[in-house]
């Protein structure tokens, strides 16, 4: 006979600066993640509701203490999350993980520091290797028209040819920085984030064609040199309250521009996030909050989302 035992997975829902997480301990716990299962996870009406799953495990390589991965509530798993990177750590350090700190954690392509700062709620992410060619997203940039500005390529980017153009009245063109932090960024100017036309042209770039693997795109409003505004609508998870890899992509993008000096305070729909960045290496540091603990039959969730489609 089969075991049909529930499988109850014990979760933490947390959150950083609003960018909400299911994060599970596949170190104590069995933890198979489906793309099934992330996306009953992460739906808001019928899972747990997250913008990205995010799971501990035991680190595959000698130089990490743990291995973390990421899952957007699409199901698809992808290199980096900063805000969930801070997260992480706490989870780590309030399950009783360990209590080393910082700590060095394993994830998709390399290995980045933590460092969690309890004293004033803050954790600090050293986020790896900063890349700047099209190559590295990957961008298909040929035929595009480019101009330089600093120390930054800004590509012009046609939108009349996309679906919708013509009923959102948008601009025949945007310019783009395009910045891969592990995980791949365009980023542009604009006036007002709150006018910005997030819902239309978000979606438009994020699945276009000249992005092999999507990409996540932020649309930066400079207030001073050390202060900007900025929303993200993300790859696999759609606009965000705040997402840190697009935070220190928009900083690195107005930095090479010369038009912001390190640091930068960059206010979100959720909250601060504070980026260093010294022409290469990017630091983010913001909160890191636990709102509930859980279990959940994985299996029955999966089966309850199926007959609700």
């Amino acid at each position: 006979m089969g075991d049909n035992r529930p499988m109850i997975w014990n979760f933490t829902k947390m959150h950083g600066a609003g960018n909400d997480f299911v994060v599970l301990d596949g170190v104590r716990q069995t933890i198979d993640m489906t793309p099934e299962r992330a996306r009953a996870l992460g739906d808001r009406h019928f899972g747990v509701g997250a913008d990205q799953i995010l799971l501990v495990e035991r680190s595959t390589r000698p130089d990490a203490d743990f291995r973390y991965r990421i899952f957007n509530n699409d199901g698809s798993e992808v290199e980096h999350c900063g805000n969930g990177a801070r997260c992480f750590v706490r989870f780590v350090h309030e399950q009783g993980l360990s209590d080393k700190n910082p700590l060095r954690a394993e994830i998709m392509g390399g290995a980045i520091l933590v460092l969690d700062e309890s004293s004033d709620q803050q954790v600090t992410v050293d986020m790896g290797t900063t890349r700047f060619e099209p190559e590295a997203l990957p961008f298909d940039t040929a035929g595009l028209a480019s101009r330089q500005q600093a120390h930054d390529t800004l590509y012009e980017f046609p939108l009349d040819a996309a679906p919708g153009w013509a009923q959102a009245a948008l601009p025949r063109s945007v310019e783009l920085s395009a910045i891969a932090i592990s995980n791949p960024h365009v980023v542009q100017i604009v006036e007002d984030t709150e006018t910005a036309p997030v819902e239309v042209i978000g979606p438009m770039l994020e699945s276009h064609p000249r992005f092999a693997r999507r990409v996540n795109v932020g649309f930066m409003q400079i207030i001073d040199p050390h202060n900007i505004r900025l929303r993200v609508y993300e790859r696999g998870a759609g606009e965000t309250l705040a997402c840190g890899t697009g935070a220190c992509a928009a900083v690195a993008a107005g930095v090479r521009r010369g038009l912001l000096d390190s640091p930068v305070r960059v206010q979100t729909h959720g909250g601060v996030l504070t980026i260093n960045f010294d022409g290469q290496h990017l630091r983010l540091t913001g909160p890191a909050t636990s709102v509930f603990n859980g279990q959940v039959d994985i299996d029955a969730l999966v089966f309850s989302m199926a007959l609700s489609r």
